[in-house]
């Protein structure tokens, strides 16, 4: 754990060099739309509240945390907003391959993304680095891709076969990674709450969690919560 510990402080830092003003200014122009994937496309104003998860698809915190944080979204409905972002860690070997089968199957629907994502969760074990230790890249993509089309169907498998071929994908699955870092994040899982961090970076909140760090704000807005221009965020 303390070396694990000591690798992420140290892609940290090279993540931070990375991103420094001079990185920054060589960038092309920011991308078209805000990175993440929507948990569903509900009306929101200035009154609901958001939350941001950060997940690497082959992590095993990141998997324990998604039925508790899921259970919370279920429970508070239009008041509270899910966007979740993806974090490839480096030493999770197949972790980027399968954030870019993600940005793929996203084309297709949010549905498919967040079906896809818990089956990731739910057989992650595939990809693990001792599980996949003796295979090429080309097979870990082949793999993954056959994996996504069980998720989302098999009459899929061509358009998710053609997605590994497209640059694009692989841009959506760079941006999705350095927007994080951007934001301090270097371990998953990791949560914010209306644009503030929660404690505990890497661990995973269970449903009671979740109701002690929402109940207070719904509490808080009290009978001040008015109607406003509604906007879709997309």
């Amino acid at each position: 754990m303390q070396g694990i510990h000591l690798l992420e402080s140290v892609l940290f830092f090279l993540l931070f060099l990375n991103l420094s003003p001079g990185t920054v200014r060589s960038q092309s122009l920011p991308p078209p739309r805000y990175d993440g994937f929507v948990y569903s496309n509900h009306e929101v104003d200035s009154n609901t509240i958001m939350i941001e998860a950060f997940f690497d698809p082959v992590c095993p915190d990141s998997r324990d945390s998604w039925p508790p944080l899921k259970q919370a979204i279920e429970y508070y409905g239009s008041r509270v907003w899910l966007v979740v972002h993806l974090l490839p860690l480096p030493y999770h070997d197949n972790a980027f391959v399968a954030s870019r089968a993600l940005h793929i199957v996203n084309t297709l629907g949010t549905n498919a993304t967040f079906r896809l994502l818990e089956w990731f969760f739910k057989y992650q074990e595939k990809f693990y680095n001792a599980q996949t230790l003796n295979m090429s890249k080309v097979d870990v993509v082949n793999e993954i891709t056959k994996f996504a089309a069980e998720a989302v169907g098999n009459s899929y498998y061509c358009t998710i076969e053609s997605g590994f071929n497209d640059r694009k994908t692989d841009l959506q699955t760079r941006v999705s990674f350095k927007y994080s870092t951007s934001r301090g994040v270097y371990g998953t899982p990791s949560f914010y709450i209306n644009g503030f961090s929660l404690p505990d970076s890497g661990s995973s909140i269970d449903y009671n969690g979740w109701r002690s760090f929402i109940d207070p704000l719904i509490g808080a807005q009290g009978n001040n919560v008015k109607k406003s221009t509604h906007f879709f965020l997309r």
